[in-house]
């Protein structure tokens, strides 16, 4: 493993803890941050940055919608070569002598916010809940306006920015965790050893009754456990979905899985567009 990698920055965020926890803290320097999902995956595509890691699901909200946006506007040339599933623990954060009391607004990336919905709306109920770019510019701009402002994020981010935490742990779930995509522009050796995942992409060739089931039962029929499963708008009017499938299964070495992608795509149920195979991340139980 070698060579640059970027991720949803600044300083602080779940990506770059995640990262870090992941390459090792004396790999740093290989890092880079963005501003934003979208700009990790053009430095990709443009060659600035060889990866990056970038929040594709968690377990409490489901899918990051900007990364299956720009997975669709860039497939064919950026894909998933891994992934890395992190524990994520919110902290509420404010400036130094700031109260959960005093609190006059929120700020946090909404996947977060949402992650900790149930506990905002138990303690700081009436209280403005406002989007940021991520969780660790939230907590900068909460302690440089030091004006009533507070900020969910890690513990990390509160040490960086010179935060104070006043509640701790304020996720819905306990077991809250986030998958993040290593994505770059090629897919990975696939003589590894292992179990591996591999991510497609299907959109309806035609709308008609039953056309999900049909994609849905070419798996079943060969015994491929699917993992995750969700749709997106396809931007091409109302009603036109794409559905976002991982199958456990390698797609170059397979065979009931590569029968499975044929029997979709020959048989006129779906386009298939493949996002990556890759190895799959231990889950736990």
């Amino acid at each position: 493993m070698s060579g640059s990698i970027g991720y949803l920055g600044p300083r602080g965020t779940f990506s770059e803890e995640a990262l870090l926890d992941w390459l090792g803290a004396q790999q740093a320097d290989r890092t880079r941050a963005y501003p934003s999902i979208a700009a990790c995956f053009a430095a990709v595509d443009a060659g600035e940055v060889d990866e990056a890691l970038v929040p594709i699901e968690n377990a409490i909200e489901g899918g990051v919608s900007q990364t299956l946006d720009e997975l669709i506007a860039h497939h064919g040339r950026v894909v998933i070569r891994g992934e890395v599933i992190h524990p994520i623990r919110h902290q509420l954060i404010g400036a130094p002598g700031e109260t959960i009391a005093g609190a006059t607004r929120v700020l946090s990336h909404p996947q977060a916010s949402a992650q900790c919905g149930r506990w905002l709306q138990a303690n700081l109920d009436g209280i403005p809940v406002d989007p940021a770019h991520s969780t660790a510019e939230a907590v900068r701009m909460a302690v440089e306006f030091d004006d009533g402002t507070v900020a969910v994020g890690n513990r990390r981010s509160s040490e960086i920015y010179g935060g104070v935490i006043l509640a701790e742990d304020i996720m819905d779930a306990p077991d809250n965790c986030t998958r993040f995509a290593i994505v770059g522009t090629g897919e990975i050796d696939s003589d590894q050893a292992g179990d591996w995942t591999t991510s497609i992409i299907c959109s309806i060739v035609k709308d008609r009754p039953g056309a999900l089931l049909s994609i849905l039962q070419e798996f079943a029929l060969r015994a491929i456990n699917l993992t995750r499963l969700e749709s997106r708008p396809a931007r091409t009017g109302l009603g036109h979905y794409v559905f976002f499938i991982d199958a456990e299964g390698n797609r170059h070495r397979d065979l009931p899985l590569q029968a499975a992608l044929t029997a979709i795509g020959e048989g006129g149920i779906a386009e298939v567009t493949s996002l990556g195979c890759y190895p799959t991340a231990a889950r736990s139980s």
